[in-house]
Parts: structure tokens; C-alpha cells; sequence
């Protein structure tokens, strides 16, 4: 049985994962997010020298200094928040806490697109120069 497990732990080690940085966080009213332009600031939460949080799908797992290595930015990681038992629940959250797209729509055997119980119907615009539709009220117009 433990090799059957150590089988699937080594097939996971290939499994590329999304690593976010975090510099910092801010609550800001949608009033002034409206009027973000060029040129706006966003004050963050921490001073410069601060470590920056390191993310996997949205789990905190370590800390680090940001660096620049030939012209890029990177981390160097300062300190580690993992232990056996939060490697695991990382595993668990990755599919739980990542966004996901809407479930793909099965397609009918007929392979038609899935449609609506009741589609909308769409309006054209009048034409001016068709008679009235004589299931609706003539728009009144204004005598002078």
C-alpha cells in the first residue's frame, strides 16, 4: 500500500503550481477604484523592507526579500510556514480555492449548441415606413 501512495506523490511532483508574490494589501472604496487613471497610487500596507508573503493558490506558505537577478525581479525565501501536515492541506486547497471557470455544458447527442428554456427573443428596431404592429398601441404622437 505505501508504494501505491509514494507512486502517487511522485506523479504530483511534476505538477506545475502558480507561486504569487504579495507585496502588500489595501481595502480602497469602489468609488475611488472607478477613478483610477495612469498616474494613481495605491498605498499598500507594509514598508519596503518588509517580506513579501508567498502564495500557492491563495495559501500562505513563506516569506521573502525581493531581489532583482538580471534585470528580473525574484524572491529570496526567508522563511518557510509549511510543515508536513500544511503541504497536505495545500494539495487539499489547490483545487478549492483557485478560480474556476464554469463547468463546460454537455452537448446535446444532436451536437446543436445547449439552448435556453425560454431564448429571448430579440427586438428590431421600427421601421418608419411599416404600418403599425396591431398588437401594439400606435406610439401617440403630439398634436399642435
Amino acid at each position: 500500500m505505501a508504494e501505491k501512495e509514494n507512486s502517487n506523490i511522485d506523479r504530483l511532483m511534476d505538477v506545475e503550481m502558480d507561486v504569487t508574490v504579495r507585496f502588500g494589501l489595501t481595502e480602497i472604496p469602489l468609488h475611488e477604484i472607478v477613478n483610477f487613471g495612469s498616474g494613481s497610487m495605491i498605498e499598500l500596507n507594509r514598508t519596503v523592507d518588509e517580506p513579501v508573503d508567498l502564495l500557492i493558490n491563495n495559501f500562505p506558505f513563506a516569506k521573502g526579500e525581493v531581489v532583482v537577478v538580471d534585470g528580473y525581479y525574484s524572491v529570496r525565501i526567508t522563511e518557510i510556514d509549511l510543515d508536513m501536515n500544511s503541504k497536505s492541506a495545500l494539495l487539499s486547497k489547490s483545487d478549492k480555492n483557485t478560480p474556476q471557470s464554469p463547468p463546460a455544458q454537455k452537448e446535446p447527442p444532436t451536437g446543436n449548441p445547449p439552448q435556453a428554456a425560454n431564448p429571448p427573443k430579440a427586438e428590431t428596431p421600427p421601421n418608419p415606413q411599416s404600418k403599425p404592429n396591431p398588437q401594439k398601441p400606435a406610439p401617440k404622437t403630439k398634436q399642435e
